[in-house]
């Protein structure tokens, strides 16, 4: 991915394996079809990893992020259940989205969800409130993990894991149908894209900016000139 792998997504040209490219049949526009790819193939593959089932209750962390507002739309095409945890301000955003619940982020998850409550958790914050994630998880339950911006060291007690038979999945690589299985998605209008805001390339410290004060729901673009 640019941006992770390699350098060179603010630039207006570049070059890609031909294997890496799909054709999409889709009325959206440049603009829309560019909020995909990254924040929603990360998050359809924590949900492959993990095996959301229909009827499984999905509590997703940073869920008003890029990633975050894509596995909630990803999460409820596979008619899963789906819990928000976010912040008050962007509650109402996640449940217009499709969420069935939102939980505020400062919240004890115990006190508001209960104890082995919910199938799977997909986690993007880690940070000191990561063991009521475990707790709030069912026996056998899926653990998917693919970010940690409240903090990568968290505090595990082992017996947790091997007491509930958790299932732990770190996701970074995708599964070789994952980005074939989101084109479908986008094709039959089973998802849609959230664009918070746009901005021409020359305005990139500006989205950058808008883009640390995570201030929006969704995704950023930025429009590259045409020849």
């Amino acid at each position: 991915f640019f941006g992770s792998e390699c350098d060179g997504a603010f630039a207006e040209y570049t070059t890609v394996a031909a294997r890496h490219a799909y054709a999409i049949n889709s009325p959206l526009s440049d603009i829309e079809l560019a909020s995909f790819p990254c924040s929603y193939s990360t998050a359809e593959n924590m949900l492959t990893r993990a095996d959301v089932k229909p009827g499984d209750r999905v509590l997703i962390t940073g869920a008003s992020g890029g990633v975050g507002s894509a596995a909630v739309q990803l999460a409820i095409a596979r008619n899963a259940e789906v819990i928000a945890v976010t912040s008050l301000a962007k509650s109402d955003s996640l449940l217009k989205l499709g969420a069935h619940q939102t939980v505020n982020r400062n919240d004890d998850l115990v006190e508001t969800l209960g104890e082995n409550s919910v199938d799977v958790v997909l986690d993007l914050v880690a940070g000191p409130k990561w063991p009521g994630l475990l707790d709030v998880l069912r026996p056998h339950g899926r653990y998917a993990v693919a970010g940690a911006v409240a903090g990568p060291i968290v505090e595990l007690d082992v017996r947790t894991l091997y007491l509930k038979d958790l299932s732990f999945f770190g996701c970074t690589a995708l599964d070789t149908q994952v980005f074939g299985n989101l084109v479908n998605l986008i094709e039959t209008g089973k998802i849609k894209p959230l664009v918070a805001a746009t901005f021409d390339l020359e305005d990139i410290t500006t989205a950058q900016e808008v883009f640390a004060d995570k201030g929006y729901t969704g995704k950023i673009v930025l429009k590259v000139a045409r020849p």
